[in-house]
């Protein structure tokens, strides 16, 4: 009993690192590469570049809508909605998650049947790659067929409690194309369907009821946590771009 506690813990660890990655190591290493320093017209564009399809990469992954807020918003066309989904299936923060969340995995013997060695660690990978495909497709089938979009919007209040609280009310919502908010039908069914279909090909030690409504709980309670992310991340990007204008402004 206390090993199955113990890796429920896990979850929770892995969920609180990936967003410590995502506020701190991403938007420090980005922005610490100022395109003034580099020599040669292609070395000052390129460092530029990447930062911004990294910045766009974990917008995608995350769901956000830009530094976008709740003012600025507009719904989705398909042909968007398309697009952001097909983005998503080749996210290499996605790719990342997946090879860090097996790892973890890997270290804790998770589950057992499935062995050591690159063998069993390649299973582990596929096991989460596989829930991440039932859950957005799932999840982009359903908010097309509803008109329901789940990017999240910046509050654009004042306070650190009412961001908070607004980051944890969205976390289970979407907005219509009117852009009213509404239980999000579309992801609490995706996270579902990735719960429920992955014990499909899981083992017999992780192939229960319980085990599939357990997954379910914790993949929504990193989506809350993920949620006070998106709402901050914003401001971290915004700080050490004005950083860097003022540096560019003063040389």
């Amino acid at each position: 009993m206390s090993s199955v506690s113990f890796s429920r813990k896990e979850i929770i660890l892995r969920h609180t690192f990936l967003l410590f990655i995502a506020l701190v190591a991403l938007p420090a290493c980005a922005f610490a590469a100022d395109p003034c320093d580099q020599v040669g017209t292609t070395s000052q564009e390129e460092p530029a570049t990447v930062v911004q399809k990294s910045i766009s990469a974990l917008q995608n992954y995350l769901g956000m809508a830009g530094t976008k807020t709740v003012a600025e918003f507009q719904p989705l066309t398909q042909k968007e909605r398309n697009e952001e989904f097909l983005k998503s299936l080749v996210n290499p923060w996605g790719f990342g998650k997946a090879g860090l969340s097996a790892g973890l995995d890997h270290l804790a013997h998770k589950p057992e049947e499935w062995g050591q060695g690159a063998a069993g660690y390649g299973r582990r990978v596929a096991n989460i790659e596989g829930q991440y495909l039932v859950r957005k497709t799932v999840t982009y089938g359903l908010s097309s067929a509803l008109h329901e979009d789940n990017r999240y919007f910046g509050s654009g209040k004042k306070g650190l409690w009412r961001r908070v609280g607004y980051a944890l009310a969205s976390s289970a919502l979407a907005r219509n194309d009117a852009g009213k908010l509404r239980p999000s039908i579309s992801q609490l069914v995706g996270v579902a369907a990735g719960a429920g279909c992955s014990r499909l090909w899981l083992p017999d030690s992780q192939n229960g009821p319980a085990d599939a409504a357990m997954s379910f709980t914790f993949s929504m309670a990193g989506n809350a946590g993920a949620s006070i992310a998106k709402e901050f991340i914003p401001d971290i990007f915004r700080h050490f771009s004005n950083k860097k204008n003022q540096s560019s402004r003063k040389k």
